[in-house]
């Protein structure tokens, strides 16, 4: 068997009301101790400047025009076109006021304007501060005041939104930069209240009558406070250093060399995941290191296919549900061809997935089969990809096997959190034993697991099992303003994550539940929700689904939102006319729902009080309009509640009065 990390210390056996702890795990890069960092980057600063030395004329950020009512191509500024901005942008800064320790806020979608001025923050010293609606209502009104935010770039769509007088602490700020130019009415609104107005190339001229050297950070300084979307209460301040952005270009580095195949400048990473969450962050900033190319999506989620046709990109990152859409798309499509030709595609699946299982590469398990059916697949987006990247949650085996077998690239998924400034645990490409699983963790940290007794997991046991805790380089350096909290995450220096992991024999993390989300049924039994949602989310009826009990109540009902085109597909077989929304109240879809629950929990093994007794079906999405989820497509539980807590009550009635 192959190992992929390396045991540094034993595990130790709860005493005196501690709980036990399992062996404290490396990336085998690291088994006797942490590489020396790289003497030339020890800053966010370090790592764009010194890629702008190397590669002035390499194409840096691209974005599309709007041009006679459509989207053009993408056009590109260079690295050095981007610093020379960014020079002149930052002494607009200190020309307005801003000191080294400044926060500045960064409010809109992914776009040049966006790094420009992340890196202008890096190079005076300035504290970055993306600031986002989607954390909830009043996130960004509480984000101003507690992060002391002095100064803004605003994207022009959110120019209201921040002036409206709900958004009360937008009065402390100096300073309001737009992306491109603000209303006549706006500027007005924004001076009336003290705030100096600008649009970006206003801003970008100050700069050049006003140059101002720069004042580079050190590895202590804070490069970025970000918030991160909590699924209650107000958003939780992280404070990443300029060290943690250092350690983790510096890691990739060193794990992306053990690698036949190399990133280079000729890669092109097309962003559409909010460059205010981690996972994009740190992808940008590791294609800044190799000097590759950048291109942002047009701001139209649901025509992203669009971007990927004209972008051409060589690598892809998305969260999990992302890739169920691709997954259904091409399953789709599939239905649609001749019995004859889905039966050659099926045929051709089993047969790359048997040369991959025996641990041929993606590339060589079968050349035929990838010329006659997936580079189909893989013109789907774009036809140049090489790398798909999951994060954010855990992506169904279902799903990453397919996506291994048929987009002729390599996928790779892991598992990381804002706090620990990204990857804590990575896959490796081509290792068909990492499927399912969220990979091995970084070289720069340490790993182990903790017991958590009241869901029954040890990590002396077999399986091993607990809630994962990092330490490491990578690792924030605590909570904003609220020392209660970075106190009671952090115990024997050890980041506690929230989430349960288990710990399989050859070194591979599988993350399998969380911590928070554990309930007690009535009669005393434990359910994990989230895992159950996974279990039951992968059902062609189900589009998604939240699990609920609570202490007082003996079982488990759900809200499902049905699968809209299977669900038509259901109606027609079964004689029931109708708009999706009118086939969401039939009795006999709730109970066609139920019994596809029931399979998935006998398929699944799932214990009798873990089955799903009762549904709701409701054919709007939970999303982040309705914030029920969050910006990461979390669910809100809290929210969800509010929203169904009558038809759950009703439920509840009707399903101890003995109905179905």
């Amino acid at each position: 068997m192959k190992i992929f990390s390396a045991p540094v210390e034993e595990g130790k056996k709860g005493q005196d009301g501690k709980p036990s702890v399992g062996p404290v795990y490396r990336n085998l890069l690291s088994k006797h101790n942490f590489p020396p960092p790289d003497p030339d980057i020890s800053t966010a600063w370090d790592v764009f400047s010194l890629s702008v030395d190397k590669n002035p004329g390499n194409r840096m950020l691209g974005w599309r025009e709007f041009v006679d009512g459509k989207h053009g191509p993408y056009v590109w500024k260079t690295y050095k076109q981007v610093f020379d901005e960014v020079l002149c942008i930052g002494s607009a800064l200190r020309a307005s006021g801003a000191e080294p320790g400044s926060r500045v806020g960064i409010y809109g979608s992914n776009c040049p304007q966006w790094v420009t001025a992340m890196e202008a923050c890096n190079a005076h010293r300035l504290i970055c501060v993306p600031l986002y609606d989607t954390l909830g209502p009043g996130a960004v009104n509480f984000i101003l005041d507690h992060a002391e935010v002095d100064f803004v770039f605003v994207q022009d769509k959110k120019v209201k939104e921040l002036l409206n007088p709900d958004c009360s602490h937008a009065q402390r700020l100096k300073t309001l930069v737009c992306f491109t130019s603000m209303e006549e009415e706006e500027e007005k609104t924004a001076a009336g209240i003290g705030i100096k107005p600008y649009s970006w190339n206003e801003f970008l001229r100050m700069g050049k009558e006003n140059p101002s050297d720069i004042i580079p950070p050190q590895a202590f300084h804070i490069c970025t406070i970000m918030y991160t979307s909590g699924t209650s209460g107000d958003p939780k301040g992280v404070a990443l250093t300029h060290e943690n952005i250092a350690y983790f270009i510096r890691g990739m580095d060193l794990f992306m060399e053990q690698f036949e195949d190399k990133m280079t400048e000729a890669d092109v990473y097309l962003s559409f995941l909010p460059l205010a969450h981690i996972i994009d962050r740190v992808i940008e900033e590791y294609f800044f290191r190799k000097g590759a190319s950048v291109g942002y999506y047009h701001g139209d989620l649901k025509a992203i296919r669009d971007d990927l046709m004209e972008l051409k990109p060589t690598c892809f990152a998305g969260v999990p549900r992302v890739f169920d859409r691709v997954h259904e798309g091409i399953l789709q499509a599939l239905q649609e061809l001749r019995p004859l030709r889905r039966m050659i595609f099926h045929l051709l699946y089993r047969y790359k997935l048997a040369w991959m299982n025996l641990g041929f590469k993606q590339k060589n398990a079968a050349p035929l089969a990838d010329l006659l059916a997936f580079r189909k697949v893989k013109a789907r987006l774009g036809g140049r990809i090489r790398l798909i990247i999951s994060g954010g949650a855990p992506l169904s085996s279902e799903v990453e096997e397919f996506l291994r077998v048929t987009c002729c690239c390599f996928v790779v998924t892991g598992y990381g959190m804002t706090e620990t400034c990204g990857p804590t645990t990575l896959g490796f490409p081509d290792e068909m034993s990492m499927v399912g699983t969220a990979g091995t963790v970084g070289v720069y940290n340490e790993l182990r697991l903790e017991e958590v007794p009241e869901m029954g997991y040890n990590p002396l046991e077999e399986p091993s099992r607990g809630e994962i805790c990092v330490r490491g380089k990578t690792v924030f350096a605590g909570y904003h303003k609220n020392p209660e909290l970075t106190t009671e995450s952090f115990k024997d220096g050890w980041f506690h994550t929230g989430d349960i992991g288990e710990l399989l024999p050859n070194g591979v993390v599988k993350i399998i539940d969380r911590k928070k989300n554990l309930i007690k049924l009535s009669q005393g039994e434990y359910v994990a929700l989230e895992y159950l949602e996974n279990v039951f989310g992968v059902n062609p009826i189900v589009e998604d689904i939240w699990v609920y009990g609570n202490s007082y109540k003996s079982m488990l009902v759900a809200v499902v939102v049905p699968h809209e085109e299977n669900t038509k597909k259901w109606a027609y077989s079964n004689g029931h006319m109708g708009s999706f929304s009118e086939l969401c109240y039939l009795d006999q879809l709730k109970n066609h729902v139920l019994s596809e629950l029931k399979s998935a929990a006998e398929r699944n093994k799932l214990r009798g009080f873990e089955y799903i007794k009762g549904v709701i079906l409701d054919h709007q999405p939970f999303d982040m309009e309705r914030d029920l989820v969050t910006a990461t497509l979390k669910k809100k539980r809290n929210k969800l509640l509010e929203l169904y807590k009558v038809q759950i009550d009703e439920l509840y009635r009707n399903l101890a009065g003995g109905k179905s």
